[in-house]
């Protein structure tokens, strides 16, 4: 994406784990804190990672982003495999809501958090954040920007909106539920079951694979669509020509999972949201725009780029 405009990259500082309190969780709650040496009024991104990974994953995202001008926060929720939580374990059900929990204490604790990291203190826009997720932390995030997912306790749909969020990107997340789940989909991931877009009012970039073929529904890579198709509000939708789950690789470094590993997608998605969230908090719009003209329909070999207006 050579002709959009890409801030020069800082050195950066990365501090692992700064713990929370968490009553009721079970556990605290770990985090990893990334941002750059140096600059001011930076704003903030809280990451929520995909179904068992934790705060040690997603560098291609978190490094790319923290060096040019973000504050990334990464909690390790529940599910990581680190946490060795047993199949029978009663919080299971309701993991996509201590997930949502455990975003909405990060961003109760900005300041804790801030205090934490070597020469961070002071530097920080908390009234300039946003959430981004890839999968399970699509949903994560998406919960923090009106998405509503039936809980399977209550038998309710809570808005568990937050106000301070302001834009959001969600990577490879979870469409509609009810007849597009497969069965095992339906039996063991509850919270998929009915999740509700009509409230996803927040502006946010979805980012989708062509060929991310999910054995979680029975409808194709087009599932992946649907928060930008069924939601109202600004959205963008990228769509990522011949990628898979991983997106080329925006889990990690050399990652096994990685089933389409390709730099030129990674260099894409790194480039792409870090002019989404520039553009979305405020800072700068250029280089969103050189974005969308760049991948406007069928004008790149790598991807497009579509929006509606809210």
């Amino acid at each position: 994406m050579s002709s959009a405009p890409v801030p020069a990259p800082a050195p950066v500082v990365s501090v692992k784990p700064l713990v929370l309190p968490a009553p009721g969780r079970g556990q605290d709650l770990r985090v990893r804190v990334s941002a750059p040496v140096a600059g001011r009024g930076l704003p903030v991104v809280v990451f929520a990672h995909g179904f068992g990974a934790s705060l040690e994953g997603y560098g291609p995202l978190a490094d790319y982003w923290a060096a040019r001008g973000l504050v990334v926060v990464q909690p390790t929720h529940l599910d990581a495999k680190a946490g060795g939580m047993a199949a029978d374990d009663p919080r299971r059900p309701r993991l996509w809501r201590y997930r949502v929990e455990d975003m909405r204490r990060v961003l109760d604790h900005l300041g804790v958090l801030e205090a934490q990291v070597p020469g961070l203190a002071g530097r920080v826009d908390r009234s300039r954040v946003a959430v981004a997720g890839h999968s399970f932390g699509g949903q994560t995030a998406g919960a923090l920007l009106g998405l509503r997912v039936l809980d399977p306790e209550t038998g309710t749909a809570e808005d568990l909106s937050d106000a301070r969020v302001k834009a959001g990107v969600l990577l490879a997340t979870a469409g509609r539920g009810g007849a597009a789940l497969t069965p095992f989909a339906a039996e063991n991931l509850p919270w998929l079951r009915s999740p509700d877009f009509a409230h996803l009012n927040a502006p946010a970039l979805v980012v989708a694979g062509d060929r991310d073929d999910s054995p979680l529904t029975v409808r194709g890579p087009e599932w992946m669509a649907d928060p930008y198709v069924l939601s109202p509000g600004e959205k963008s939708l990228l769509t990522l020509f011949g990628a898979e789950h991983f997106l080329g690789g925006i889990s990690g470094y050399e990652v096994a999972e990685t089933t389409d590993e390709d730099p030129a997608r990674v260099a894409l998605v790194q480039q792409v949201t870090l002019a989404y969230l520039r553009h979305a908090l405020g800072v700068d719009s250029s280089g969103w725009e050189a974005a969308r003209l760049l991948l406007a329909e069928g004008s790149h070999p790598l991807g497009r780029i579509v929006s509606k207006a809210g």
